[in-house]
């Protein structure tokens, strides 16, 4: 028996050792098992934004039902007033091996120059969205990098005719969006609004996070402009939230008192600054014949929501008010 070695370039440079029998030249070796486990890391960038660039870890396992999927999005800062960086995670159970989830193919079993054809099929294309996917596998003893790259027009052509492993490889990840939920491409919007994230993520007691902030998947991200490891760790940084005060309310202050809502619109454009009122107190203690006597236009809204739930002593009856409110958006440096 004889041993040769072949050198592979991918994403980054990997050795991979081949084991056959004298007069024979094999690309794999023949028994090569089907995975049990395997990474994949798909950064989506697209020609708009901010943010251009998203990343997405998948980290799919045997489990004792069948498989176990996480995916850990990462998103960059857009803008560290209203878009910081962020983390989200979707995780799934299912109850057939990963095996199954791969298809007809093995990850082991493909033939490096077939890939390389691949890469190389529109070298000089004006690609303006996409994805660049790589997958790391366990073959054998050796390491394995897969790449793709999937076009613009693999995306979003009625008839995009990608290669074989390219369709592959879009293949399973719609398999594994589908059993954890949309990717960026089905749920980003071009304009994020402030104050309409949801949720934050549930947290996950997972070792994957933990391998991720010590840039163990920063491999699967190479060619990209962001480390997930940079990012995981800046997502974990608490921002500081935009600030709505009462400064004064004269000669009463309201019993009741509701604090206007900073409005998504006004926080997208920056707008910030002081509102002052004026209105009498009703019969009912609720305020009326509200009046404006400064403050931007795009804070006057939640002032008048915020105002008509304000409620003064009944024997208060007649008496005008007036009061200011203080909208600080409260945003970090661009610099910092």
């Amino acid at each position: 028996m004889r041993r040769s070695f072949i050198l592979c370039v991918l994403l980054t440079t990997c050795t991979e050792i081949l084991i056959g029998s004298p007069g024979t030249s094999q690309k794999h070796p023949t028994a090569m098992p089907v995975p049990i486990e395997f990474s994949i890391g798909r950064h989506t960038f697209f020609d708009f934004g901010p943010p251009f660039d998203f990343y997405e870890l998948f980290v799919v396992r045997s489990s004792s039902i069948g498989t176990s999927i996480e995916r850990i999005t990462l998103i960059p800062a857009g803008n560290k007033c209203i878009s910081p960086a962020t983390l989200r995670i979707a995780s799934a159970l299912l109850d057939e091996p990963p095996a199954k989830l791969l298809g007809s193919t093995n990850p082991c079993t493909i033939p490096e120059k077939e890939l390389r054809r691949e890469l190389k099929r529109c070298k000089h294309c004006l690609v303006f969205s996409g994805a660049n996917v790589v997958m790391k596998v366990e073959c054998g003893t050796q390491t394995r990098l897969i790449r793709s790259d999937i076009l613009d027009k693999d995306m979003f052509d009625i008839s995009p005719r990608p290669p074989e492993h390219t369709s592959w490889t879009m293949g399973l990840l719609d398999r594994l969006d589908s059993a954890v939920g949309p990717g960026v491409i089905d749920t980003e919007k071009i304009f994020p609004i402030p104050g309409a994230e949801g949720l934050p993520p549930k947290a996950l007691n997972s070792s994957v996070l933990q391998d991720l902030s010590a840039g163990k998947y920063d491999a699967l991200f190479q060619s990209a402009p962001d480390k997930p490891s940079d990012l995981y760790r800046e997502s974990q940084i608490p921002q500081p939230a935009p600030i709505v005060r009462l400064l004064g309310s004269t000669p009463l202050q309201p019993e009741v008192f509701v604090q206007p809502v900073y409005p998504p619109l006004a926080r997208m454009t920056r707008v910030e600054g002081r509102v002052s009122i004026k209105f009498a107190v009703g019969d009912d203690g609720g305020a009326t014949s509200l009046t404006f006597e400064s403050g931007p236009l795009l804070l006057r809204g939640a002032v008048t929501a915020a105002v008509n739930q304000w409620r003064f002593p009944k024997n208060s009856s007649g008496i005008q008010i007036e009061a200011t409110i203080e909208f600080v958006l409260n945003c970090p440096n661009e610099s910092e």
